[in-house]
Order: structure tokens, then C-alpha cells, then sequence
């Protein structure tokens, strides 16, 4: 540790070190490895989650009525929306990463934006839980971890993967489709590109730019208010998916026993949203719908976060919850009491660096600028291709702006913010240095402080630092290959050696498209008859490099 190079760089205080120095000690500390719990769940229900890419509650159902989205509203009217439902993290890496883990990526070392994280030996992909209990897991087909996604994560893992495809039409799945045309690339995509997908609403549905209403804090041109407009479209575009997607449920006749879980995995695709811990960077859509469980039609003013999927989900499907999990159940028998506060973090996004950390509760958001002297809208390539970025630098470079569009391009940021969300929900309002709310600040400041004692943020250490510590000389480590013993019963055992590691293994099963499918190991396996059939064996442990394919031969 170099606390003194740290403190210059920072700024920090002493206060703060401590929180390095305890960050660091958790970088250092060996912990076992979770053992994969047996289940013996009274029901088990399908699961499937609808994930859309960079929205924020920019719905119908949601009050925005500038919004065309009929499939995701009829979803709400048959089930539950949460109100308050937000992210960890403003960008998609971070936040997948605490969606699969069910930890802080602050926690585990992947809160950079597209970092290659190393996480504790404990840290399971919480699919892995699933597919012990008898879940066939199916993801199509963003993974974005910040670690590779290991093979015992999924039984398939692709483009097209679906519950149709499990083996056993009565084996529960848990499937998973990610949504990509929402994205902030889709907002920016060339004219012919955007014309073919605006071609296929009807004419009602396109998006009006002068009828937009804008945040206060961006400056109304009609650049603005076209990447505006073209995000509602994109967002009209994906809902009708998202209706074939329930339609295709319905058919199946699946709809009654599964339950389904909407969700967008940060804030809209925009400048000063996307990237950001404001509510337009970490404020979600969050429906659940339960035939028979959940009232059709019912709305939850509880604050939730999305470490809270890992959990529920493990819990509605009757497995138990890791303790080491930080999110918390948020449905069912097993669901936890409200909480008071979520947190939010930004640390490097893309080539650019700052340190961003953000607690809120049901009114007031406190956001702590640990590189104050560092300006809001530093430069970020690929943001900056943006057209709203690009209009607002523009008008910013002509001095031309003023009143709320003018604070994003200030040259230093405040060291505290503090916003009453119900008063100012576009928190443009700083009540930091207001006598009034001096109490509130003192409150949320010390909560924050605590969370990141009580957590291990490991946001005040370099980033290289962090690396050298799990990746000595930038050397990646390799997961041990898989043991196979033969024991007298007949079957294979299989053992690694690496702490934490997970085992898959194959003996010539097929997925239905003819791929082999892969298993995940829980216990010793009745070897196969057939004398060209070989068991295949591999280890995988997150941020390590996968072990070589072991082959036994019957």
C-alpha cells in the first residue's frame, strides 16, 4: 500500500483511508469457497427474466405519457411494479456483474467499466445455485460480467438460447433474454438503419421530437429532442418483442406456472443518465408478474436494488441464499424487511477515470465526489458520439449556456451533492451548503461512509494496484485441471484444486441443436456404458483462465 501517493491523488481524508486500508486487507484475505447447498424446494417454478438495455422507467405504465409501450403496461396490469427500483452502477458491466453475483462490484474488484475482475473465492455466478437445485439455466446472450462467463454458469449460453431447448420439457428452467435494441447505440444509429426499424411501427407510434418534454438539464434544440424522440422508438420497437416473447410463453402453456421479472439494467442511453448515479442513471423499471401469487395490477414503494435478483430468485425457486449475498429477498415467504437505503457507485467508465459514490433513500439522494477538481462532462469517446453530447459541447464551447444546462459543464464538481428527489426528481437543485438540510446531509454522509466501511469499497485504490494485487506482473492465473478417480461403486469423482473453482463435465449429451452440452458437477456421476463416449471434465474459477479439458475413457 502507498496511502500517501493515494492521499495526494485523492484528496481524501484521513477518514477515507481508512476505508483503502480496509479495502486492501479484503484483497488479501482467503476465504473459503462456497460449498453448492442441496435443495429440496415444495414448488418450482419457471423463471424468466425480460432485460432491456439502458432505460429508465420511460414507460406507459410508469406515467410517461409520451411513452408507446402496450405489452410491457399489460405486463404491469397483471402484475407487480416497483417504484423505486434502481441499479448499483449507472453503466452495464458494473451492474451485470452485482446482478449475477448478488455482490457490490465495489466489493469484489469489477466496478470499472470493462475491467477483468478477480472475486473472492466465495463469488459464484448465482446461476450455478440453480442448476444444482435441477434449474436448466438458458441466456440469450449478454453476459458482460466484467469476468468471462464461466461454463457451469449455463446449460446454454447464446445467441437464441431458450427454455424450449431443455432436454426435459418438465425440468424448470430459468432463461434469461437480454434485449438490445434500446441501447444508446440504437439512438445514434445511422438514418437507413433507423428508418428500417421506424418502418415497422405503426404510425401512431413514432415519436413526435416537438412534442418531447426534456429534462431541465439539457439544452432544448431539435438535436436534443430527436435522440429523445428515437429512444422512445427504440423503446416501441422492443416492446413489441417483448409481447412476442410473452406470446410464445402463452403458447407453450407456461404463462400460469412462471414467473417473469422485467427489468432495464441501468437509465436511459443519454449523456448525464447512462454512466451517472443520478435517477436518470440508476432509477429502473422493475415488473414482476406471479399468476396467483402476486395481485395483478399492485405497485411497491419499497426501495430495491438489483442485488436483490440474485436472492429472490434463489429464493422463489426454493434454494438457499449464500449468506455472503449483500442483496436481500424482495418476494415471497422468505422476503426481507424494507430497507432504508440503496447505493450507487461510478468508478472508471471506458478511458476515463473518477470516483463517484451515492446513497438514497425514499427522498433524498447523497452523492460524495471523491474526485471533485475532475469536471462532469470529461470526455469519453464513446459517449461523446452521441448527438446530444455533441450539441451540448457545442453549445458549452460558445458560451451559450445557462441555468440548469450549464452545471454539467462546470470546471470542478462539488464535493458533497444532496437532493430532495420528491421536490427536484431532475436533481439539478444542490442543497449541500443549505443550513436547512444540514441535518440530512450529516445523515446520509455518515451512512454513506459507513456502507463503504461495511462493504470494502475498493474504489480509493488504483486500479493498477488492484491488478498487481490479483494479477501479479499482469500474469493471469489458471485454473487447476480437474482430477477424475474412478471409485469402487463404479462412479467418477472429480476434484480441483484451485479454492473456488467449479467443475463442468460432459458424457456425450446434446443440446438441441446437436451441441454438446455441458453439466455442472455436484456430485459423483455414473460413468457411460458406451465405450466411445469419453467423460469430459473442465474447472473454471471467475478471473481465472480456464483449466485444459480432462478426457476419461470408459
Amino acid at each position: 500500500m502507498r496511502p500517501n501517493l493515494v492521499r495526494r491523488l485523492l484528496g481524501v481524508h484521513s477518514v477515507h483511508l481508512v476505508h483503502l486500508l480496509f479495502a486492501a486487507a479484503l484483497l488479501t484475505a482467503t476465504t473459503a469457497a462456497t460449498a453448492l447447498p442441496a435443495a429440496e424446494p415444495p414448488s418450482r417454478p419457471n423463471i424468466l427474466w425480460i432485460s432491456l438495455e439502458d432505460i429508465s422507467p420511460d414507460l406507459g405504465c410508469y406515467g410517461d405519457s409520451y411513452a408507446v409501450s402496450p405489452n410491457i403496461d399489460r405486463l404491469a396490469s397483471e402484475g407487480l411494479r416497483f417504484r423505486l427500483a434502481f441499479s448499483h452502477a449507472g453503466v452495464c458491466a458494473p451492474t451485470r456483474s452485482g446482478i449475477i453475483t448478488g455482490m457490490f462490484p465495489t466489493t469484489i474488484g469489477t466496478h470499472h467499466m470493462r475491467c477483468e475482475g478477480v472475486p473472492p473465492t466465495y463469488v459464484k455466478c448465482f446461476t450455478e445455485y440453480l442448476r444444482a437445485a435441477g434449474y436448466y439455466c438458458t441466456n440469450d446472450s449478454k453476459t458482460d460480467y466484467n469476468f468471462a462467463s464461466p461454463r457451469t454458469a449455463w446449460d446454454d449460453n447464446r445467441r437464441g438460447a431458450h427454455w424450449r431447448n431443455r432436454p426435459d420439457p418438465e425440468q424448470p428452467f430459468f432463461a434469461v433474454i437480454n434485449l438490445i435494441t434500446t441501447h444508446e447505440s440504437r439512438i445514434r444509429q445511422s438514418e437507413e438503419d433507423y428508418q428500417k426499424m421506424a418502418g415497422q411501427l405503426e404510425p401512431g407510434e413514432v415519436h413526435d421530437p416537438e412534442k418531447a418534454v426534456l429534462p431541465p438539464y439539457y439544452p432544448d434544440t431539435p438535436v436534443v429532442r430527436q435522440d429523445w424522440a428515437r429512444y422512445h422508438d427504440c423503446i416501441t420497437f422492443t416492446d413489441k418483442r417483448v409481447g412476442r416473447i410473452l406470446k410464445d410463453l402463452e403458447d407453450d402453456g407456461l404463462a400460469e406456472n412462471t414467473i417473469v421479472f422485467f427489468w432495464g439494467d441501468h437509465g436511459r442511453g443519454l449523456p448525464r443518465a447512462k454512466r451517472w448515479v443520478y435517477d436518470s442513471g440508476i432509477q429502473v423499471p422493475l415488473i414482476v408478474r406471479w399468476p396467483g401469487h402476486i395481485e395483478p395490477g399492485t405497485t411497491s414503494d419499497e426501495l430495491v436494488c438489483f442485488l436483490d435478483l440474485a436472492p429472490t430468485v434463489l429464493s422463489l425457486a426454493g434454494v438457499p441464499v449464500p449468506e455472503k449475498m449483500q442483496g436481500q429477498v424482495i418476494l415471497g415467504p422468505q422476503k426481507a424487511p424494507p430497507r432504508e437505503y440503496i447505493f450507487a457507485a461510478r468508478d472508471r467508465m471506458d478511458e476515463t477515470y473518477d470516483i463517484i459514490r451515492a446513497v438514497r433513500d425514499k427522498r433524498f439522494k447523497y452523492i460524495r465526489n471523491y474526485r471533485p477538481e475532475l469536471p462532469y462532462a470529461q470526455h469519453i469517446a464513446y459517449m461523446d458520439l452521441m448527438p446530444t453530447m455533441q450539441e451540448w459541447r457545442r453549445l458549452a464551447n460558445e458560451g451559450k449556456l445557462h441555468g440548469a444546462p450549464a452545471i454539467f459543464f462546470q470546471r470542478k464538481k462539488p464535493l458533497e451533492e444532496l437532493y430532495d428527489t420528491q421536490a427536484d426528481p431532475h436533481e439539478v437543485v444542490n442543497l449541500a451548503d443549505d443550513p436547512k438540510y444540514a441535518e440530512v446531509l450529516k445523515r446520509m454522509r455518515a451512512v454513506h461512509e459507513q456502507w463503504m466501511r461495511d462493504t470494502g469499497d475498493l474504489g480509493l485504490i488504483p486500479e493498477d494496484e488492484i491488478w498487481e494485487r490479483v494479477r501479479p506482473g499482469g500474469k493471469w492465473s489458471v485454473t487447476d485441471d480437474p482430477v477424475v478417480r474412478v471409485r469402487d461403486d463404479g462412479k467418477a469423482e472429480i476434484t480441483c484444486a484451485t479454492e473456488g473453482a467449479s467443475i463442468a463435465y460432459t458424457v456425450g449429451g446434446k443440446q438441441a441443436d446437436g451441441r454438446q452440452h455441458w453439466l455442472l458437477y455436484t456430485a459423483p456421476i455414473e460413468l457411460p456404458r458406451d465405450a466411445d463416449v469419453p467423460l469430459r471434465a473442465q474447472s473454471f474459477r471467475l478471473g481465472f483462465r480456464d483449466s485444459a479439458v480432462v478426457q476419461l475413457k470408459p
